[in-house]
């Protein structure tokens, strides 16, 4: 099911749209992301790396580095141990070289997603303690890490974390007690005491702000920590937290600077996707870039995405991005089998009478999990999760909606599960095969409480109620000026009704796309796109109109087929014509 809704929010959209140079629907849809204020519209338009916040605000930042330049001093041998996701290897790819600029004794690890799983462990720890490391510092992992860390700590290694995940708890006597290592410092804007102003963070901004302090005392340039804004920009969209505040900034900023990266093996990743010398969206990132770097953590080595960016030959870095490339061509084919099984499971074996859904898929490539309950979700809107059987234990990764804190709800049935972590949105989880069944039962139940009709509705806020004829190229220019999308800033829709279909045609390798040539009701016509979800519409279209009228469609007969769309203008440019068209997300007829 769907909920429309028109977004109305009030300002002075004429006085806004006149200060700042901008049409007042421009202006409508800034105020609908919560952007109040002269200055705070000024700084959501044109914000840079003047607007990052303080990281000495960030609670233990100035004590792990005073550790680390203890540590340089004695010569000790540091360890980075980082996750195996794009945010992982960015993470560990920033404070590895920022340690060596430094003159540390640094080397690093990322923990193999099928032996180790996420984050530190007991494996890792001792074979740091047999290769005689001092010091280990976690990137994008380590705030759960809290027998981990004790055994760490009892062999006489100091531990600096460096996180942004969730902080872990233990319900009393229905409070949170929120649980802690011991390690010697811990960096994560999200420790209830940490007094940072902004804590959606992902882990590679947590390193980078640890190095800002870290070049500061070492004397460095104000800005030498730029050259990591590009990748802080990468991981901080793949990673899918929120493009505000100042994560805006730092996108904004490293989308300008990626097409001139100095960096050979970034270079390389762009060649190998097309990319290079083109102007770089955050769909690049999120789409293109980031898939390929998560592919060798989820097929093969992420050491390998990490060596990438550490390359200086040329050709090497090219050979390497080129695996990146197969890597991810071949994580979507397995991708693709493992989605088909999951569709048919909950459509065939009962599963899609659950709130939640829990998908176990015993052959699956236990490293797709997290991709595969990405599309259970958006298909069916539910809280998916996605179970493969290893070695020793089924693993499983979880994707959730709004409404619905996937974390706080896993935390319900801890005691099913031997390890679990994650966010509102996302966790990952391991358990006995025997408690599957039991799993997903206690799951659904306690899923009544907070689950309801209304959170699991597909809501659809629209920007503006935009006619088609409004629509001009000044317009659809300055919707740039809204980018970055992503989280919490998403691309702006607008919705028009009674459109009237004048002809249909099929588009795509697979013919699973559908172009429509439209009119309103003021006589304005324009090119419509269908991508997603195409045969759906033109079966709604079959049932209310029939196949007579909607066959003719496809001859150019119109036949007064009318519908309503949620859509997203563009200029569509082909062979020197430009012309405008509309992106149809959502409809109904």
């Amino acid at each position: 099911m769907e909920k429309w809704f028109i977004q109305a929010k009030r300002a002075d959209f004429f006085g806004l749209g006149k200060k700042f140079h901008i049409d007042p629907v421009i202006a409508r849809v800034i105020r609908n992301r919560d952007v109040i204020g002269e200055e705070a519209v000024g700084r959501y338009l044109h914000g840079g790396l003047e607007s990052l916040h303080d990281p000495h605000l960030l609670k233990d930042v100035d004590l792990a580095v005073d550790i680390l330049l203890k540590k340089k001093r004695e010569n000790k041998k540091i360890r980075i141990i980082s996750d195996y996701d794009v945010d992982g290897v960015v993470s560990n790819y920033i404070l590895w070289t920022a340690f060596k600029k430094c003159g540390m004794d640094v080397d690093f690890r990322i923990p193999d997603r099928i032996t180790d799983g996420y984050g530190i462990n007991e494996r890792l720890i001792a074979q740091a303690n047999d290769d005689a490391i001092d010091t280990i510092v976690t990137c994008d992992n380590g705030i759960a890490a809290i027998s981990q860390i004790a055994y760490a700590k009892s062999l006489g290694m100091t531990v600096i974390v460096t996180d942004h995940h969730d902080i872990p708890y233990d319900m009393v006597e229905g409070e949170k007690k929120y649980l802690s290592s011991n390690a010697d410092a811990i960096v994560n804007p999200k420790q209830i005491e940490c007094p940072y102003p902004y804590d959606k963070l992902c882990g590679a901004v947590v390193a980078l702000k640890l190095v800002q302090v870290l070049y500061e005392r070492m004397g460095f340039p104000e800005d030498a920590y730029v050259e990591f804004v590009p990748f802080a920009a990468i991981a901080t969209v793949c990673d899918v937290v929120d493009l505000t505040d100042e994560n805006r900034s730092l996108v904004r900023v490293g989308l300008k600077m990626i097409p001139n990266t100095n960096n050979i093996g970034l270079q390389a990743l762009l060649e190998v996707n097309g990319r290079m010398g083109a102007k770089i969206s955050s769909y690049d990132l999120g789409f293109v870039i980031g898939p390929c770097i998560n592919a060798t953590g989820r097929l093969d080595s992420a050491t390998m995405a990490v060596n990438l960016f550490l390359e200086n030959d040329v050709a090497r870095a090219r050979a390497m991005a080129l695996k990146l490339k197969e890597l991810n061509d071949s994580r979507k084919a397995m991708t693709e089998e493992g989605m088909t099984e999951a569709f048919r499971m909950v459509e065939e074996e009962g599963l899609n009478a659950d709130d939640v859904l829990v998908v176990f898929l015993p052959d699956c490539h236990e490293s797709l999990a997290g991709i595969i309950a990405g599309r259970v979700r958006e298909k069916y809107y539910k809280p998916a999760i996605v179970l493969t059987r290893s070695e020793e234990m089924v693993k499983g990764s979880g994707r959730s909606i709004e409404g619905y804190h996937m974390f706080e709800a896993l935390n319900e049935v801890k005691d099913l599960m031997t390890k679990f972590g994650g966010h509102p949105m996302a966790a990952g989880l391991s358990l006995p095969e025997k408690n599957v069944d039991l799993f997903r039962q206690k799951l659904n139940e306690f899923g009544k409480t907070r689950l309801n009709k209304d959170i699991l509705t597909r809501k659809v806020p629209i920007d503006v109620r935009m006619p088609i004829d409004y629509i001009s190229e000044p317009l659809i220019n300055q919707l740039e000026l809204l980018e970055p999308f992503g989280k919490a800033n998403a691309k702006p829709v607008f919705a028009e009704s009674r459109l009237n279909i004048l002809s249909l045609r099929r588009m795509g390798k697979a013919n699973n796309m559908l172009k429509l040539r439209i009119q309103n009701e003021h006589g304005t016509v324009i090119n419509g796109v269908v991508f997603q979800r195409a045969d759906e519409f033109e079966s709604l279209l079959r049932e209310k109109y029939g196949d007579r009228i909607i066959d003719g469609l496809y001859y150019g007969r119109s036949g007064n087929v009318l519908f309503s769309a949620v859509y997203y203008p563009q200029i569509n440019e082909f062979r020197g014509t430009k012309e405008f068209q509309i992106i149809i997300n959502n409809f109904m007829v």
